[in-house]
């Protein structure tokens, strides 16, 4: 991975410009003039270093996964000794790097270039030696192979579904419910969330599934009141909408 950006050189400025116009607007928002404007250079200086935006936005997903291995790295300094634990820290790690960077973390994962491909497999390595922890342990109950394909589809599928989510229904026990599935999944461990539910809420959630929409008996204003009601009890426990 290219290492040229370490200092405050006009190309870590135009970078970083990059990546914070990307942020607050998307990448319609990565113009050359507004990226110049913002490192304070002239536009023929991002297409001496960068040959045009496409080989900027490569430049920006090398720097993405450099700000995103710097994590996961500090994570290994830990020394953890609890396997599975460690498993769900670095799940968590990447799941809230790509619901707090959506922007960034699209172009990460549609960048092809040489540096991006050296810097993907660096934080394969990672994922790879948490996944042999497990192994050495005697926690995996599938191929090392399939553990870390279903960590990466679990983590990426949990990201894409927040942000396809409207944000008045995002509800942060999916992410811990889809961590949990792919903690079963992969090893003999004991969830962290119950697996089954009874009581008030698990009542009422199975009581609003099976409320007919044209119910005779109640009339509009009493079948909508009937399933804020119900609504409000099926959350009391925390757990996700049904």
């Amino acid at each position: 991975m290219a290492t040229h950006d370490t200092t405050d050189s006009p190309r870590r400025r135009i970078v970083e410009a990059a990546v914070e116009l990307l942020e607050n607007g998307g990448p319609d928002a990565v113009s050359t003039r507004a990226v110049a404007a913002t490192a304070g250079t002239q536009p023929p200086a991002i297409y001496r270093l960068f040959g045009d935006k496409e080989g900027l936005l490569e430049a920006v997903a090398e720097h993405g996964y450099a700000q995103f291995l710097e994590g996961k790295r500090a994570q290994l300094d830990s020394d953890p000794q609890d396997a599975v634990e460690d498993l769900r820290r670095g799940w968590d790690m990447v799941v809230e790097f790509g619901i707090s960077r959506p922007e960034l973390f699209a172009v990460m994962n549609r960048a092809t270039g040489r540096g991006v491909d050296m810097a993907h497999r660096a934080g394969l390595e990672i994922l790879h030696g948490r996944v042999r922890r497990l192994a050495a342990g005697g926690w995996l109950r599938v191929d090392e192979e399939l553990a870390a394909q279903i960590i990466q589809a679990t983590g990426r599928g949990a990201v894409t579904t927040w942000h396809s989510t409207p944000a008045e229904r995002r509800n942060p026990a999916l992410l811990t419910a889809l961590r949990e599935a792919m903690v079963a999944a992969i090893t003999r461990a004991e969830p962290t969330v119950p697996a089954a539910e009874t009581g008030p809420a698990a009542a009422a959630r199975a009581l609003r599934a099976a409320l007919p929409d044209d119910a005779d008996v109640l009339s509009d204003a009493e079948q909508h009141l009937l399933r804020e009601w119900l609504t409000r009890l099926a959350a009391e426990s925390g757990a996700p909408y049904a």
